[in-house]
C-alpha cells in the first residue's frame, strides 16, 4: 500500500488545513485524491483527520490506496454464521478472510460474502465526498474488524441504525470482547493489566510498538489471565478495553512473550515452524437492537488450536493457573 512521509519545516506558522498543507507541496498529493483514496494518516503517531491543523516540526504519515474499483461485489462464500436476525448477522470468520474491501484485496471478503447472503446488489464506490462518506460504502454493515489472520467473532448490522446502535458500544467500550492465544514464552504474571501507547513503528510500517510516552500514539489497555502452559508455551485469555490496530499481538511482543505463529511480531517457531498466527476472537458481549439486556456470542474453537495444544500436551506437562 503507497505511503507518504514528510515533517513539517521548524519555521512553518500557518494555521494550514493537513490536506491543504499536502497538496502545497512539490511532491504532494492533491485534495481530491486524498479524500477517495486515504486510509490512514498520522500525524505524530496518531490518527488525525484530513482537516487537521499541521504545526511546525510534526511527523506526517499517510498511507492511501490506488485503482479502487468502480462496485463492490456479492460473492457467494460460504460464512460460519453463529447468530442472524433481522438487523445482525454475527459470524465466526475464518483465517485469512479480510474483513472489508481495502487495497489489493478488493475481493473476497467479509463484505463481499454478506452482500451476496443478504441479497444486495453491488455497492457503488464514491470517490468524492467526505473520507468517512467514502469508507461507509466501502465498508456496509462493518462495526468493527479483525486482522486477516485473526479468526472468530464478527459482528455485522443489516442497516444503518443498527450499524449506528453498536458503533456507539464500540465507542464507549460497553461491550466485552475476549480472545484466546498461545504465546512463546511465560508472561510476567499469571493475570496482569497491559496499558501504553501504540504508535507505527518508525523502522517498519507494517508493524506497530507500544511505547510509555504519552505524547506518541493511542492508549491501549490489554488485561489477560493465563489459562495453561506447555513447556515455554503459553495458553492465554486477553480481554480488550480498547481496540487499536494489532494490540494484542503488540502488547504481547511488549512482554516479551509474542503470539506464536505471528509472522510480524515473532521469528519462525523452530517446533511449530508451520504454525499459523494463534490468534482468535472468542467471546462478545453486546447489546443487540431490540433486547433489554446484553447477549453473549461464543465462536467455537479452531482446529489449528486443538491441533497445537495436542502437540504440546505430548511434548510437555500441563501446568494450569
Amino acid at each position: 500500500m503507497p505511503y507518504f512521509s514528510t515533517k513539517v519545516p521548524d519555521d512553518y506558522n500557518k494555521a494550514e488545513r493537513l490536506d491543504k498543507f499536502i497538496a502545497s507541496l512539490p511532491n504532494g498529493m492533491n485534495r481530491s485524491k486524498l479524500k477517495s483514496g486515504v486510509t490512514e494518516i498520522l500525524i505524530n503517531g496518531k490518527k488525525s483527520k484530513l482537516s487537521s491543523k499541521v504545526n511546525a516540526n510534526d511527523l506526517i504519515d499517510i498511507e492511501w490506496e490506488d485503482n479502487i474499483p468502480e462496485n463492490i461485489e456479492p460473492e457467494n462464500i460460504p460464512l460460519d454464521i453463529i447468530y442472524e436476525d433481522e438487523n445482525v448477522t454475527v459470524i465466526n470468520k475464518e483465517q485469512g478472510m479480510v474483513t472489508h474491501p481495502a487495497c489489493g484485496n478488493w475481493n473476497g471478503t467479509l463484505v463481499n460474502a454478506l452482500l451476496y447472503h443478504w441479497g444486495r446488489e453491488a455497492v457503488k464506490q464514491i470517490k468524492e465526498g467526505s473520507q468517512q462518506k467514502i469508507l461507509e460504502f466501502r465498508r456496509p454493515g462493518i462495526v468493527h474488524r479483525l486482522d486477516k489472520e485473526t479468526s472468530g467473532i464478527i459482528i455485522t448490522a443489516k442497516n444503518r441504525e443498527t450499524e449506528e446502535f453498536l458503533s456507539e458500544q464500540f465507542r464507549k467500550k460497553t461491550l466485552r470482547k475476549e480472545y484466546i492465544l498461545i504465546v512463546k514464552g511465560r508472561p510476567p504474571q499469571v493475570a496482569g493489566d497491559i496499558r501504553t501507547y501504540i504508535i507505527r513503528d518508525p523502522k517498519d510500517r507494517k508493524r506497530f510498538k507500544a511505547v510509555d510516552d504519552t505524547s506518541q500514539g493511542k492508549y491501549a489497555r490489554t488485561i489477560y489471565h493465563c489459562i495453561a502452559s506447555y513447556g515455554n508455551y503459553t495458553l492465554v485469555r486477553v480481554r480488550l478495553k480498547t481496540g487499536r490496530t494489532h494490540q494484542i499481538r503488540v502488547h504481547m511482543k511488549y512482554l516479551g512473550c509474542p503470539i506464536v505463529g505471528d509472522p510480524v511480531y515473532n521469528k519462525v517457531d523452530p517446533i511449530f515452524p508451520n504454525a499459523t498466527l494463534m490468534l482468535h476472537s472468542k467471546l462478545l458481549e453486546i447489546m443487540i437492537p431490540g433486547e433489554d439486556k446484553a447477549r453473549t456470542f461464543i465462536a467455537k474453537t479452531p482446529q489449528r488450536f486443538i491441533d497445537l495444544q495436542k502437540k504440546l500436551r505430548s511434548m510437555y506437562n500441563k501446568k494450569e493457573f
